[in-house]
């Protein structure tokens, strides 16, 4: 009668150290669900961060291209007006 007072016992402790320890793995599965949505969220405003960031880089480089253009434009149109210079001056010396 004794022993099975002990086995109950024994079983009882036993049962109990279990449910404290589901509690503390539910305990610890909430926490790293909390820590994972923390984890979703920072990558989604990374994500628009650098969505944003790659829309300012296109709008920099149209502008680099823009700009390119122009300035080939400029210096044709500067190397047409100096050979009209030369063959005004050509024409003054002859």
């Amino acid at each position: 009668m004794e022993q099975e007072t002990i086995l109950k016992e024994i079983l009882n402790v036993l049962k109990n150290h279990g449910d404290q320890m589901n509690n503390r793995f539910e305990q610890m599965d909430s926490k790293f669900e909390q820590i994972d949505n923390r984890f979703e969220q920072l990558e989604s405003k990374f994500d628009q961060r650098f969505d944003r960031l790659e829309k300012k880089v296109d709008g920099i480089r149209v502008e680099l291209t823009e700009t390119q253009e122009t300035t080939d434009f400029m210096l044709s149109k500067t190397a047409q007006h100096e050979k009209k210079l030369r063959q005004l001056s050509e024409q003054q010396h002859q």
